[in-house]
């Protein structure tokens, strides 16, 4: 794509990088075939390919964004299958990020979206005020009805019935492994997971102690950043972004770290994108190093000694998040490993297709999130499994606030299967509990 940035543009390293990306872009469409939204509402200009011209004209010109521009941009769930599917390697994540940036920073939304992107903004990357907000949402879920703003309702439907209580590994400590020690890594627990599902970050110190790693939960680090990053509130995402930097090098430089370990795959996508955030900051080689040793879960496991396990008797239906397939290019280990534990493990159809999560998205875009939603259920229960696996708390949420099915970590179920408790989740009121068999 031919590009006409001015020399004085270029010497800005945002602007700079969107003209790298748009100049690799060779207009194919390819995008359009796997793009959720294009597939929802049909609109060139909802697909990759219709929000890169968008953004073209709006960055060459330097124009203030016109609220069409916006609301396509806005509607991108940066579910990243079109960098999947595209044969040029355009790198869409850090362009559509440069494009809210730039948004958040020229363009005056309506009070009502100012507003509940705030709230947003200030609750969910902190735990103690999530959970308050969640028993808020609890107390007025009867009154759904009398809300005028269908996003409003729709932060109702998704808070969960039942708040689990705090856990105390999510405090910043340090867990023996069991044995000989194999490796030493550091857990980021994150913030929604924290109030959201306790049952994850438990299962998953249980199962790396079991294997032989020294867990640490490191003192300082916290959200990742990744919410208001999508939000294009860039120094509020790198502000939080600087204290997980911090306080894993103060890790790496003491006792030592071998991985940074994040089971919640959004997290992990933005993590090991620090190094790009902070490239032209201070914290540029603190950020590299700390990308450098990140890892999902999955990734970890597969490099450890998981028992093999005898079959479990358990069919489950595994849905890759959009993070994991496609923003860190993760698509075999967690199916290998769980097939290694003994399940049976089913993918649903088009199963590269975004759940409509997305972060914040099944909050802002609560319609075509919950078209998403029914497709992405319909193609899991025909797999007729005896439950449903994913790696991000994100995804769980949104799928199983609409199935009778029981939805959990993958390394709750690794968890388990290795000696660990039962997964609540397995017979959680409301949903339908498969027959147990007893684990050998």
């Amino acid at each position: 794509m031919q590009t006409n940035f001015t020399a004085e543009q270029l010497t800005d390293p945002g602007i700079q990088r969107a003209n790298e990306i748009l100049r690799s872009c060779v207009h194919c469409g390819f995008c359009t075939a796997t793009c959720p939204t294009y597939q929802v509402l049909g609109d060139e200009l909802d697909s990759p390919r219709g929000r890169i011209y968008l953004i073209k004209d709006m960055l060459e010109n330097s124009r203030i964004p016109d609220a069409k521009t916006v609301k396509h941009i806005d509607r991108c769930l940066s579910c990243l299958a079109c960098m999947t599917t595209c044969p040029s390697g355009v790198h869409y994540m850090h362009l559509v990020d440069h494009a809210r940036e730039y948004i958040e920073q020229n363009y005056r939304r309506p009070f009502s979206d100012r507003a509940l992107r705030w709230i947003l903004s200030r609750i969910l990357p902190y735990p103690t005020r999530f959970r308050l907000a969640l028993l808020g949402a609890k107390i007025g879920r009867p009154f759904r009805g009398l809300l005028p703003d269908a996003r409003l309702r729709a932060m109702l439907d998704m808070a969960p019935k039942h708040i689990p209580p705090v856990s105390r590994n999510d405090d910043p400590q340090s867990f023996a492994p069991a044995g000989a020690r194999k490796k030493r890594v550091a857990l980021m627990t994150g913030c929604a997971q924290k109030a959201l599902n306790t049952d994850i970050n438990d299962a998953t110190i249980r199962l790396l102690t079991r294997l032989g790693c020294e867990v640490v939960v490191a003192e300082g680090a916290g959200c990742c950043g990744a919410l208001t990053h999508h939000m294009g509130r860039t120094d509020e995402s790198h502000a939080t972004a600087a204290k997980n930097i911090r306080a894993w090098v103060r890790e790496m430089d003491g006792a030592g770290l071998d991985a940074i370990v994040i089971n919640t795959s959004g997290c992990g996508t933005t993590v090991k994108d620090y190094g790009h955030m902070f490239r032209n900051e201070p914290l540029a080689d603190e950020a590299a190093r700390v990308s450098s040793i990140a890892m999902d879960i999955s990734e970890l496991l597969i490099k450890l000694d998981l028992p093999e396990g005898t079959d479990k008797g358990l069919t489950v239906a595994y849905h890759a998040a959009c993070s994991l397939q496609h923003g860190q290019k993760i698509k075999t280990y967690p199916k290998d490993l769980l097939k290694r534990a003994g399940f049976k493990v089913v993918e649903p159809a088009d199963s590269h297709l975004c759940c409509g999560s997305a972060g914040t998205y099944n909050l802002m875009q609560p319609e075509i999130s919950g078209k998403l939603k029914a497709r992405k259920i319909r193609t899991l229960e025909a797999k007729k499994p005896d439950l449903i696996a994913a790696g991000n708390i994100g995804c769980m949420m949104q799928i199983g606030s609409g199935t009778e099915l029981p939805i959990m970590h993958t390394v709750e179920l690794l968890d388990w299967a290795t000696g660990g408790p039962q997964p609540p989740a397995m017979t959680a009121p409301g949903k339908r509990a498969p027959e147990v068999p007893i684990l050998r």
